[in-house]
């Protein structure tokens, strides 16, 4: 255990917990009792009873966020089970609160079951202003987003999925921007097909990719191929390679400009970059240890190369995404984050680089303050555009 583990298992033990619940009016006499709770809490109930919507007027709903969890995909520690995943909820819930102003609860249930994942959330929804569904195993991850996406009239996102998925595609704008590439000329390889590489293969369509390829551990996804396939891997084959056609992530990479991997340390070797592209865009996303080292990539010719590690320029994190969404979603008390929102949170992200644009910078760095402020801007405006902001809608009435 190094010396970052053991100051972190002191810390998380004197403060038994990284976030707390505060009330917005200190009760300080018989009046705020009665003001605040019984008698006169009555008032906004019956409002709230008579019309719905008014609970975004009178309660803190329309600030919430469930950050729900079952356990089975924490970090780079797999299934350790919902306990074990709290400190990471918790950890999440700090960052909604200091970086976008949302107060966020950290929920973690104890259910395999995805149906009775979709069950337990659909019953706790009106609690909330938003779900943020985190560290769910793939495949089960789909159908569960999928299937709160199609039930609730407040936003659900999958952080896993779809905050990478922002992320590494404003990296991929930028990185484009920097080598002389057209988006829709440029050959692009995802290496991973769970939550997180299947989410960037759809986010990388709608931004105009016509050139990708999806691998998993058994080579290349083509509809149909035996072995190793789910119904979300035959949908993006589908989109990606449909006329079929195998092959390993080496033969897949030759000639390619861009390697984004979402799987597993050691898995891209120096060779393999070489055969690529000229300049090749190298994104070794997995962690601890990316699919090649960085100095690795540089040595081989890459002339891009992000990580998901902090001690390493240009890191892909999660961070630079979720609380600008969800602070934009929760402005326009939108119904869904859509596709629209998403790409107006990739440009959004990617235009803060602006000419400052080098291979060492093609992403704001986790903490920069600009970066939640920006994107919910953004965000919020796109939910207007695309007809799912309800605030938009209540104005118009």
């Amino acid at each position: 255990m190094d010396n970052l583990e053991m100051e972190s298992l002191h810390l998380h033990r004197r403060l038994k917990g990284k976030i707390e619940i505060a009330p917005r009016k200190p009760l300080q006499g018989i009046q705020d009792l009665a003001l605040l709770y019984t008698p006169g809490v009555a008032a906004p109930c019956r409002e709230i009873s008579r019309d719905r919507g008014l609970v975004y007027e009178y309660t803190a709903k329309g600030n919430t966020v469930a950050i729900i969890t079952n356990g089975t995909a924490v970090l780079g520690l797999g299934d350790i089970g919902p306990e074990a995943a709290l400190p990471v909820m918790e950890g999440k819930a700090l960052l909604f609160k200091t970086l976008a102003g949302i107060d966020a609860f950290p929920i973690c249930l104890d259910c395999r079951d995805p149906a009775e994942v979709i069950r337990v959330v659909q019953a706790m929804a009106p609690s909330f202003g938003g779900i943020n569904l985190e560290d769910i195993a793939a495949p089960d991850c789909f159908e569960i987003e999928r299937c709160l996406r199609e039930t609730l009239n407040i936003p659900v996102f999958h952080d896993d999925q779809h905050g990478t998925a922002v992320v590494v595609a404003a990296g991929l704008v930028n990185a484009l921007r920097l080598t002389g590439r057209r988006i829709e000329e440029t050959k692009v390889v995802i290496n991973g097909a769970g939550a997180a590489g299947v989410a960037t293969a759809h986010l990388f369509l709608k931004l105009g990719v016509q050139h990708l390829r999806v691998c998993d551990r058994l080579g290349v996804l083509y509809p149909g191929r035996p072995g190793g396939m789910n119904p979300y891997k035959e949908e993006i084959a589908a989109l990606t390679n449909p006329t079929g056609g195998g092959g390993t992530l080496a033969d897949t990479l030759r000639g390619a400009d861009v390697f984004v991997g979402l799987s597993r340390g050691g898995l891209l070797t120096r060779d393999m970059v070489r055969f690529m592209a000229p300049k090749p865009i190298v994104f070794a996303l997995a962690n601890p240890e990316p699919e090649i080292s960085r100095d690795q990539a540089r040595a081989a010719g890459a002339a891009v190369i992000a990580t998901g590690r902090s001690d390493c320029p240009n890191q892909i994190n999660n961070v630079l995404a979720f609380p600008g969404v969800f602070r934009g979603a929760l402005d326009a008390r939108a119904t869904d984050i859509n596709g629209a929102m998403k790409i107006a949170a990739v440009r959004a992200l990617s235009e803060l680089v602006g000419d400052d644009l080098h291979p060492d910078y093609i992403i704001p760095e986790p903490v920069d303050p600009r970066v939640a402020p920006s994107v919910a801007l953004a965000v919020a405006a796109a939910a207007v555009e695309s007809g799912v902001s309800r605030a938009d809608q209540e104005r118009s009435e």
